[in-house]
């Protein structure tokens, strides 16, 4: 796990330098499109699709053990989704899970402002790596359709359609892919950072209006989350400037990603301000929020968190003073304590997590 930490930190430290140097000479004068476009590292094309040019590899997945390598840790294969579609999953199993016992089953949604990366993408792909490994889990990290090509709601349709797919595994449908027999579907768990944690929380949502047994989905984690709103939170004000999330590029990215016609005060965007959603939060699984007051976004969590509370949704979270969007990619010990969290509330070990109402931590920041 150290090595794929130690390699996670380097690639995004290089990605994150060019970043922060882009915006701090866009930050000298009034910022367009343009500008937001190259920090993004994206282009249109004459098609209207985007053009993207960020260099962070993307990894094959390790579906068996070779001998001519170092013995894999985890093991991994892309599935695709059904006959009918191009969807696909990544599978990730323990190379030596337990004996005599199933594993929790994660579905993870991975970052980038629902415009960039892969499932692939060798942040993530470690990412899920670790937690196989560390929980241990089955994972399935779901490869969704991005913006602008794909507007919202087309993520949470794909985040969707995997979970179908979960269950007609949990129920042998077409028969099961013997990695999933491992898996136990009766904790079953949708964790997502950053965009990731928007999609978690809209699908957790979706998901109420089905029925999915012989799945039980026991609980929501949210990393560092990706909401917005037309009207500035205290965070958003103060961490203006921020190298990693910028304001003005958040705008432009939520103008990719919406619905045409519509701001950031729709319920994909301000998950408070409304919508057919409202009456199903009630029914919500227990959930875990994680945020980080030096993050522009870190309000945006804390307010989720005190509707959820307001909802008599069970909520623990923690929010680390200072810190920055996307730390547990590049800092090792901010990594370890996500990753201790989520297994303990996976595993309904709550100790080191606080479940105090957070209009108090609102208030004082």
């Amino acid at each position: 796990m150290a090595k794929l930490l130690l390699a996670n930190q380097i690639l995004v430290i290089i990605f994150l330098i060019v970043a922060s140097q882009q915006w701090q000479h866009a930050e000298s004068h009034k910022h367009t499109w343009q500008e937001a476009f190259k920090v993004l590292g994206i282009a249109w094309n004459r098609d209207g699709t985007l053009n993207r040019t960020i260099q962070i590899p993307m990894v094959d997945p390790t579906p068996y053990e070779d001998s001519a390598t170092p013995s894999p840790t985890v093991l991994s294969q892309d599935i695709q989704l059904s006959s009918k579609s191009k969807a696909t999953v990544r599978l990730y199993v323990p190379a030596n899970p337990p004996k005599n016992k199933t594993l929790p089953l994660v579905v993870y949604l991975h970052g980038g402002d629902f415009v960039l990366f892969s499932a692939s993408t060798i942040i993530f792909h470690n990412f899920c790596n670790d937690i196989a490994e560390y929980f241990p889990a089955v994972v399935v990290s779901v490869e969704y359709r991005l913006a602008p090509e794909n507007k919202l709601p087309a993520a949470f349709d794909d985040a969707l359609n995997a979970i179908f797919w979960v269950k007609n595994q949990a129920k042998g449908v077409g028969g099961r892919d013997p990695w999933m027999e491992f898996a136990d579907f009766s904790r079953v768990f949708i964790l997502g950072s950053s965009a990731g944690a928007n999609i978690a929380y809209h699908v957790a949502l979706r998901a109420l209006d089905f029925d999915l047994r012989p799945l039980k989905i026991k609980g929501l984690l949210m990393n560092q989350a990706y909401f917005g709103g037309v009207q500035r939170t205290q965070s958003e004000i103060l961490l203006k400037e921020d190298p990693y999330v910028p304001l003005y590029v958040n705008d432009v990215l939520w103008s990719l990603a919406l619905p045409f016609n519509f701001n950031r005060d729709h319920r994909f965007c301000n998950p408070i301000s409304g919508g057919t959603y409202r009456g199903r939060v009630y029914r919500l699984p227990k959930v875990y929020i994680k945020g980080d007051f030096g993050d522009p976004l870190v309000d945006r969590s804390i307010l989720l968190g005190m509707f959820l509370q307001s909802c008599k949704v069970p909520v623990y979270h923690r929010f680390n003073t200072g810190g920055f969007h996307g730390i547990e990619l590049q800092n090792k010990t901010a990594a370890q304590q996500l990753y201790h969290d989520m297994r303990g509330f996976i595993d309904d070990v709550h100790t080191n997590l606080n479940s105090e109402d957070l209009s108090s931590l609102h208030a004082s920041y």
